[in-house]
């Protein structure tokens, strides 16, 4: 069988069908085709668009709770989209509405072994779109403690502002679920960070990430088998970040 014409003359094309990377685009002349020119132009403004839409928190909180988790609101100290983008400070502190609710929920409350937070980031659609498929995939293989684990709902939300919020429930340890930065392929990916003992001042070293969660990325059932594999090893290591090395592998049992 003969190639298309279009792919015998330039190998690289046919690379394309593997990836969504800007690969093989040809060129009118000494510049783009238009067909590309226009792709780039499409791509860019859904990353854009996902950077500047706001989280439907309502709809996501009532969903969550309607699968059966306790959930909570709270909001950073950035008070509204264009601040959180000039002041990514803000974005790592809950404001202090959010910070006194925090205190009176956990009041007499148990410690939880984990607090989940649930964040729109740089992507709400990527939280909208699998926060709580990640969620239910999670407990599904998950501890039976981690069933009735608290889900806090986060706007204009940073990956740290998960430390004061595992920190005013005194959990042991806290996940973060984010909407990564999008990219020209993908406006609607979801990162995952893990941090043992929660605490104001932690640093990005002392966090687990699992990035590019979507389905054509990293499926939401294996981010799912990794998570719960690497909190299961920072419980018994009592640690998190660069001393704890994923070494779950491809369809590992967990440990234990």
């Amino acid at each position: 069988m003969s190639l298309p014409r279009d792919i015998a003359l330039d190998p690289w094309h046919a690379l394309r069908e593997h990836t969504a990377a800007r690969v093989a685009l040809g060129r009118a002349g000494s510049s783009l085709p238009t067909r590309e020119v226009l792709a780039f132009g499409c791509d860019h403004a859904l990353a854009r668009d996902a950077v500047h839409r706001p989280l439907e928190a309502d709809t996501l909180a009532e969903q969550i709770a309607a699968a059966g988790w306790p959930v909570h609101r709270v909001h950073s100290a950035a008070p509204d989209r264009a601040t959180y983008l000039l002041r990514p400070d803000l974005g790592r502190r809950l404001d202090e509405a959010s910070a006194a609710r925090l205190a009176e929920v956990a009041a007499g409350a148990i410690r939880p072994p984990v607090v989940w937070v649930v964040a729109d980031g740089l992507s709400s659609l990527a939280t909208s779109r699998h926060a709580l498929p990640l969620l239910e995939a999670a407990r599904r293989i998950g501890p039976p403690a981690w069933a009735g684990a608290p889900v806090v709902v986060a706007e204009q939300a940073r990956v740290a502002l998960g430390d004061p919020v595992g920190e005013l429930l005194g959990a042991a340890l806290a996940v973060v679920l984010i909407g990564e930065r999008p990219g020209l392929s993908s406006p609607d990916s979801l990162g995952i960070y893990l941090t043992w003992a929660p605490r104001r001042g932690r640093v990005d070293a002392e966090r687990n990430c699992i990035s590019n969660v979507r389905p054509e990325g990293q499926p939401v059932a294996e981010a799912a088998r990794r998570l719960v594999w690497l909190a299961t090893e920072a419980q018994r290591l009592q640690l998190s970040g660069v001393q704890l090395t994923d070494l779950s592998g491809p369809a590992a049992a967990l440990p234990g």
